[in-house]
């Protein structure tokens, strides 16, 4: 076997043991047991305003309130 198609063979061999690895960690990050409140508080970002819609920005990049707004 030729030097260079040896080391390509190695490289392609760690890269793949590497890359699986980070694979399985990675879904292990995810699946951790702590995790699930986190993600459970990420998900539900939308419903954050659920009593009142969230106030109106001005053309200023300002926050008003709608009743300020209707006045």
């Amino acid at each position: 076997m030729e030097t260079p198609t040896l080391l390509q063979q190695i490289a392609d061999n760690w890269l793949l043991v590497w890359m699986g690895t980070f694979f399985i960690g990675v879904i292990l990050w995810v699946l951790r047991p702590g995790s699930r409140t986190q993600y459970a508080d990420t998900a539900n970002i939308p419903f954050r305003n659920e009593d009142r819609p969230a106030p109106r920005k001005d053309a200023d990049g300002v926050a008003r309130d709608t009743k300020e707004l209707q006045s």
